[in-house]
């Protein structure tokens, strides 16, 4: 079964699937906090919740699109909860902690693996991963921030539904965060002209902005008056990050981490800090200068993307993003064919932790599946 044919067959039929899959076995046999979830397991839960689906009322309303990224992520929101919970020993309470987060995760490598495409699968992946936020909407010490900030990661009308689909897909009468908080959700969105798009910011250094600073103003305007642009390649080993440069940025001189490891000596495997080091100071003879340039390493991590954006953003640089992810058998192949070619074990691992990149860390971002961009 690919991800072609999921996509065409009844909930009847895509529930009967997942039932032969080990993660969904796994939710079969986790149990729950019976406050939050008195009708049991995590895979009677999910089951409910895909039925809720279909009795929302917007959900006629909806398109094929839409309702398929519904059911995926009513499938996988809480895939990662036999990886997580735990009983508190005080307490007795069952708690499954940063599930989503994991979840998140899960969902992605299940649905790479099914050949989804990229824009859908990550919006799949992402509704998983905030799928709990707006019941937490009113514990939030900016409200009106956290609406803004997650239109530009999901759909909030989607993520508004899907949690009242979660709400109600469950026995449990008395909640301590009630469906009418959730509605608060939708009314902010709404009142901010986010609810089913992104929100919209003077321009990409406002937004830029926004995500950076740990008390954004909404009201300021920034000028656009960048030193230099800044190209940061992110993709796997063998994802095509040197030929895409060559045929889209081939007049930028480009940073290169294996360029530095070559230089140096120094093999992947081995302590990176000397190799950062370099780059970092090559990095900042281009940025004194105000020259463009090209960055180009895996960055598949959201945390180590942070560290050069942070340095880029430090010299009032414009950042654009650029992520490559072709076929998996093909990444396998061109990585064979490199040089310096990366163990399938590292490259299987990285794939497992990949973070793509989002329009929250860049001015620009480019996600591609190949190199038609």
């Amino acid at each position: 079964m690919n991800w072609t044919q999921l996509k065409q067959i009844s909930l009847q039929e895509i529930t009967a699937w997942a039932e032969t899959q080990s993660w969904c076995l796994a939710m079969t046999e986790c149990a729950q906090d019976a406050e939050w979830h008195s009708e049991g397991d995590v895979w009677t839960h999910t089951k409910m919740v895909l039925d809720q689906l279909f009795e929302l009322e917007e959900w006629s309303l909806l398109s094929n699109h839409e309702q398929v990224v519904l059911i995926f992520t009513a499938l996988f929101h809480d895939v990662a909860k036999p990886l997580t919970t735990e009983v508190d020993s005080e307490t007795g309470r069952v708690r499954s902690p940063k599930h989503a987060v994991k979840g998140e995760h899960v969902a992605r490598k299940v649905l790479r693996e099914l050949e989804c495409d990229l824009a859908t699968r990550e919006e799949i992946a992402r509704l998983v991963r905030y799928h709990g936020r707006p019941a937490f909407l009113l514990e939030r010490e900016e409200p009106t921030h956290e609406v803004i900030r997650l239109s530009w990661l999901v759909n909030n009308k989607l993520l508004y539904l899907f949690a009242l689909a979660d709400t109600r897909g469950r026995d449990t009468d008395s909640m301590s965060r009630p469906e009418e908080n959730l509605y608060f959700w939708k009314m902010m969105a709404q009142e901010s002209n986010c609810y089913t798009q992104p929100f919209s910011f003077q321009n990409d250094q406002a937004r830029f902005l926004f995500f950076q600073q740990q008390k954004p103003n909404l009201h300021y305007v920034p000028h656009e008056d960048y030193s230099c642009t800044v190209t940061l390649m992110v993709g796997l080993p063998g994802s095509g990050k040197d030929t895409w440069l060559a045929r889209n940025r081939n007049n930028l001189p480009v940073i290169s981490l294996d360029v530095i490891r070559y230089e140096l000596d120094v093999d992947p495997a081995d302590n990176q800090g000397q190799v950062a080091q370099l780059a970092r100071e090559r990095c900042r003879e281009f940025l004194r200068q105000g020259t463009s340039f090209a960055f180009n390493a895996t960055n598949t991590m959201k945390l180590t993307r942070n560290r050069w954006v942070d340095l880029f953003a430090d010299y009032k640089a414009k950042i654009d993003m650029v992520y490559l992810e072709p076929e998996f058998d093909q990444i396998l192949r061109q990585n064979k064919s490199r040089s310096n070619a990366v163990p399938e074990s590292v490259i299987h691992r990285l794939a497992e932790k990949i973070e793509p990149p989002t329009w929250m860390e860049c001015h620009k971002l480019m996600l591609c599946g190949g190199f038609e961009n």
